[in-house]
């Protein structure tokens, strides 16, 4: 029973330090600013973390443990290829926008000057949810019998930049270009392009 405070008091903190994100953009969060907003000591924010990458993790953690299982559920219950992809960049854009502080992590912007290894586990997501993508297009030729013109990992990345282009302009506008805005338009001139190809 006495560990269920500090599992609180973790998510409490990184709840913050997402807000903190979100409220301050282009600033450097300190773990002094922090443990403010928390309203407890540095010390004590060390109990929970021993450092401020780890805080950083815990929120990669949580964007990954959010994405990687809603496109799992996308990958077992959508089959048609232009309906998974469709989903599962709307699905990065939607997450984007509901977490805009989270979002600064997801785009590096918040990482500016931390532990390379944290931009390094952000670039690890990516390449997992562009893995994907490749695969969506790949099974379509096995599905189908009939590819596309351009090679499926060229394709991927292609879907992968107009989504990371949307984030990157979330977070460049201080949250005011939502990243789903004119998504549903988009999408319809990227499907008639990919299945004309």
């Amino acid at each position: 029973m006495a560990a269920s405070p500090k599992i609180n008091r973790r998510e409490h903190i990184l709840q913050c330090l997402a807000t903190m994100l979100e409220t301050s953009p282009g600033q450097r969060i300190t773990t002094a600013k922090l443990a403010a907003e928390v309203g407890v000591s540095e010390a004590a924010l060390y109990r929970h973390f021993p450092s401020k990458a780890r805080m950083f993790e815990g929120l990669i953690d949580f964007i990954e443990e959010s994405l990687l299982s809603r496109i799992n559920l996308i990958m077992d219950e959508e089959k048609d290829t232009m309906r998974r992809c469709q989903l599962l960049l709307q699905l990065l854009l939607v997450f984007a926008e509901r977490n805009p502080g989270i979002s600064r992590v997801l785009n590096g912007d918040a990482l500016l000057g931390e532990n390379e290894r944290l931009r390094s586990r952000t670039g690890q997501i990516f390449s997992k949810i562009e893995t994907h993508l490749k695969q969506i297009l790949r099974e379509k030729t096995l599905r189908e019998g009939k590819g596309f013109n351009l090679d499926e990992a060229i394709l991927a990345n292609l879907l992968l930049a107009v989504a990371e282009g949307r984030i990157a302009q979330f977070v460049r506008s201080d949250f005011k270009n939502k990243p789903t805005e004119h998504f549903a338009e988009q999408w319809q001139f990227i499907q008639q392009q990919l299945l004309q190809s």
